[in-house]
């Protein structure tokens, strides 16, 4: 049993595509490995936030966790800042990683754009304090997408470097998992662009906090195509909304895409987009209900906090040892 550690920012509401992108995939793997899954709240400020709604976002994120089916009582679950020891880490990391590496780091260059020289230098250091979070605990496994997969390469990289250049094996190098279905849920507007918390329309997506009503009008009003959907996966091809909404279903169901076309074949979206609202509903109410329970009472989500904070400090510590003991750095 190997060791998983994997997180998500908390900006705004988490979505369908972060259910069926990474949680549905965690709520699987925790009876499977030791799980450590994190709110990180630190990578979020590499762009401004408004204090309060980090906060309030803070806590649906973890309830959120909770309540799609991450069992605390199986996982570790905790807020990125209440471990300060992986800014520390990060830190020691920066000074082990050459500026090339970074440089090379696509998500940066998108996020950036023109505007290189004027965000914030996190934005540009993060991948070395993503990895920090990866390296602090000896993870073995990091399941990521496909936007984050060099990320976790250069989280190799670091960990392979450190320990070669200090001749001790003080970090475990990580492996990527990739999630087999479901991992690039599309927007609900553009079948070619992800579905993310960030884009500036609501209805390019689904909240994990929607009711039944705005899910159900949401996929109703999903861009498709004047198409019946084939027989088989191949006739998808060039219809990427079709794709993405017959993706969408089969991860819900927990099946396959050519089972989902045996099913619907012939027949419009005028057919398929009722059986997808309603089999959304079906699988999200329950989620979003038992999360608006635990955001009416915060003791439990904070008594969560407290137990991952309170069990990963030691860990944490152990490792920050290990690094400054191999660095060179006096101890007491």
């Amino acid at each position: 049993m190997g060791r998983i550690f994997s997180g998500i920012q908390p900006t705004s509401n988490l979505t369908l595509g972060n259910y069926l992108g990474a949680i549905k995939n965690w709520v699987t793997m925790q009876s499977e490995h030791d799980s450590i899954f994190c709110v990180v709240d630190m990578h979020a400020i590499t762009v401004p936030q408004e204090p309060e709604a980090l906060r309030k976002a803070t806590y649906e994120a973890l309830a959120t966790y909770i309540a799609c089916g991450i069992d605390p009582k199986k996982s570790t679950l905790f807020v990125q800042s209440h471990v300060p020891q992986h800014a520390e880490l990060a830190w020691y990391l920066n000074c082990a990683t050459p500026m090339g590496w970074l440089n090379r780091m696509t998500q940066f260059k998108d996020k950036a754009g023109k505007n290189r020289d004027s965000v914030m230098t996190g934005l540009y250091t993060y991948p070395v304090l993503m990895a920090a979070d990866i390296l602090i605990y000896h993870a073995t496994h990091v399941p990521v997408g496909e936007d984050q997969k060099q990320h976790v390469e250069l989280c190799r990289d670091i960990a392979i470097s450190f320990n070669q250049r200090f001749e001790r094996e003080v970090f475990t190098v990580p492996q990527p998992i990739m999630p087999k279905q479901g991992a690039r849920i599309k927007s609900l507007r553009d079948g070619t662009k992800k579905m993310s918390k960030s884009d500036p329309s609501d209805m390019s997506r689904i909240n994990l906090t929607d009711d039944a009503d705005t899910i159900a009008k949401k996929i109703r009003k999903a861009t498709s195509d004047a198409d019946v959907l084939p027989s088989e996966v191949k006739g998808l091809e060039s219809r990427p909304e079709a794709e993405n909404l017959v993706t969408i279903y089969a991860a819900l169901a927990e099946t396959t895409m050519d089972k989902v076309l045996g099913e619907f074949a012939g027949q419009g979206f005028g057919v398929f987009k009722p059986a997808l609202a309603n089999l959304a509903v079906e699988k999200l109410a329950p989620i979003t209900k038992r999360t608006q329970e635990l955001l009416s009472d915060k003791g439990e989500i904070e008594a969560v906090m407290r137990q991952g904070r309170d069990k990963l400090i030691p860990m944490a510590n152990k490792t920050l040892d290990d690094v400054k003991q191999a660095m060179g750095f006096v101890t007491l």
